[in-house]
């Protein structure tokens, strides 16, 4: 059994990557894609751009790129994290 987690990415989550590139922020797609998802994979829970959200069920963390946030649940049971909302921070929170 791999002992990295694996990313599954929510419609909602898709459409709104999807936005982000319609809008022409490729540099923070290509971060997501060659930085975070690894991060995620190894340790979804810790790290510089990393924070769990306070007061949120179930338990929601946030990876920070620049100006955009992307929220994320992880299951450690089963090793996913769970991308859910991609989102400007100002709309974010």
């Amino acid at each position: 059994m791999s002992s990295e987690y694996r990313i599954f990415e929510t419609e909602r989550f898709r459409k709104d990557i999807k936005a982000i590139a319609l809008g022409g922020d490729r540099r923070v797609l290509e971060k997501l894609c060659t930085t975070v998802y690894g991060q995620l994979r190894i340790q979804p829970k810790f790290g510089p751009q990393i924070k769990k959200l306070k007061g949120f069920t179930p338990e929601t963390w946030r990876y920070r790129i620049g100006a955009w946030r992307f929220f994320y649940e992880v299951d450690d049971k089963e090793m996913i994290v769970f991308l859910t909302v991609a989102s400007h921070r100002g709309s974010a929170y």
